[in-house]
């Protein structure tokens, strides 16, 4: 490569051409941006109310509008004539003047009672119509994908589902990833014997972390649990509250040890980070992922924010793993030897310049780490410990198909969905790795 084509040389670019090779990889991203985009409108793709509607001379977006809303509706001589009360109102029945419906006209609780027992896609359905005559179901209305055994639409279940997948995927995801960098980074930095600590400090840090723990998060346990049951905003402040109890512990008992004055004590010794965080990652691994996720959910309050704050807590050591690696490898670089002989301290040393150069194979760990995410928050909704009832995932739908094996839509559609999404993130992952390796780089 000459001289000139080097300082031009741009790795980002490189690596976003060899990605565009993998011509399958290209699809998969962009069936990712069409699932999310999927999952930012899933409110106005599947809705039982419409879009738009010019009811009575009035213009009406109830679809946009909050489910407690209600309007009055008043006669030409200014007598009220009805009030419509948006949760409740059967929309379908109405004589709008003018309407313009969801691609979907029904949401994933919407309950049609005259096409429940599992009513299949090519099946006979009813419709009630604005006369309030039982016919035979329009196309605008029909159940593309047939229903449940109380009358669900799957389109609309699988469409509001993309969300819930999507979210699980990257928020447990973005718990694990800031729990594995920090501790990777830390262990691969300084490994057992580059960080030293007086004694009596490193003794007393570690009797804080046993008590902070111990009083933050097992004494605390059902103030926890008590916490998420009563909402996502109550259960993150006593998880909050948890930490800081564990923060407050380590700085109280490090103040501590500054008041014993035993000289053998304050010599100074390495700490191992290096070693509790292998031995860390490998109890975890030693312990069955899914087992232990199915152990607290069954402590605790069911939520899909508990689910994803569990597999978060649960999926780190992938990560750190991989941080750790890239900077065993990238601290005896010369850059990161020139800011530690600049006097630069280790946190600018580690998340200034060591970090970001090491980011590269984390973020494909990452990705396979979604597909996991979404896959294990299906395995645990299919058997009916994960999310709630009233919440709707591709698990649950399955879970329904389960008990009705004759609806072979419930299983076959959901089952397809929960496939091209895992597909997707593992081949854009695999094609990522491709194009970050840095062997390539030359």
């Amino acid at each position: 490569m000459s001289t000139q084509n080097k300082e031009n040389f741009s790795f980002k670019k490189y690596a976003w051409n060899q990605f565009k090779k993998d011509k399958i990889a290209l699809v998969c991203l962009y069936l990712l941006f069409s699932l999310v985009v999927l999952a930012v409108l899933a409110p106005y793709i599947a809705n039982e109310r419409p879009l738009y509607a010019d009811y009575k001379g009035y213009k009406l977006y109830p679809a946009f509008a909050s489910e407690s809303r209600t309007d009055s509706i008043f006669k030409s001589d200014g007598k009220l004539d009805e009030i419509l009360q948006y949760d409740i109102t059967d929309w379908r029945t109405l004589d709008f003047n003018k309407v313009v419906w969801a691609p979907i006209p029904y949401s994933p609780s919407t309950m049609d009672r005259y096409n429940r027992d599992y009513v299949s896609p090519s099946g006979k359905q009813r419709f009630k119509n604005k006369n309030g005559e039982i016919t035979d179901a329009p196309s605008r209305f029909r159940h593309k994908l047939g229903t449940d055994g109380i009358g669900r639409d799957l389109a609309a279940g699988l469409i509001h589902g993309t969300r819930i997948s999507l979210m699980v995927g990257l928020v447990s995801m973005g718990i694990a990833s800031l729990i594995g960098i920090f501790l990777g980074a830390l262990a691969g930095f300084f490994g057992d014997n580059k960080l030293k600590m007086p004694r009596i400090k490193y003794y007393f840090t570690l009797i804080g972390l046993f008590f902070g723990l111990f009083y933050g998060f097992g004494h605390r346990k059902y103030a926890l649990a008590d916490g998420f049951s009563n909402g996502i905003m109550s259960g993150m402040i006593e998880l909050m509250l948890s930490i800081l109890v564990l923060v407050l512990a380590i700085v109280l008992f490090r103040f501590l040890s500054r008041l014993i004055k035993v000289d053998k004590l304050q010599e100074e010794t390495f700490v191992p980070i290096d070693t509790f965080v292998s031995r860390g990652i490998e109890l975890l691994n030693s312990i069955p992922r899914l087992l232990l996720i199915i152990t607290i959910t069954a402590v605790v309050e069911r939520s899909i924010w508990i689910v994803m704050i569990i597999i978060g807590i649960t999926g780190w050591t992938g990560i750190a793993r991989f941080t750790r690696a890239e900077l065993l490898r990238i601290r005896s670089l010369e850059f990161v030897q020139a800011a530690e002989s600049l006097g630069y301290s280790a946190k600018r040393t580690i998340f200034k310049h060591a970090l970001p150069n090491a980011l590269a194979p984390v973020f494909i760990s990452i990705a396979f780490g979604i597909a996991s995410a979404i896959l294990i928050e299906s395995g645990l909704s299919f058997l009916g410990i994960g999310v709630p009832d009233d919440i709707v995932t591709w698990g649950s739908l399955l879970n329904l198909g389960r008990q009705n094996l004759e609806a072979w839509w419930l299983i076959i559609y959901p089952g397809m969905a929960i496939f091209i999404t895992i597909t997707i993130y593992n081949m854009i992952a695999e094609a990522s790795r491709d194009a970050l390796d840095p062997r390539l780089k030359s």
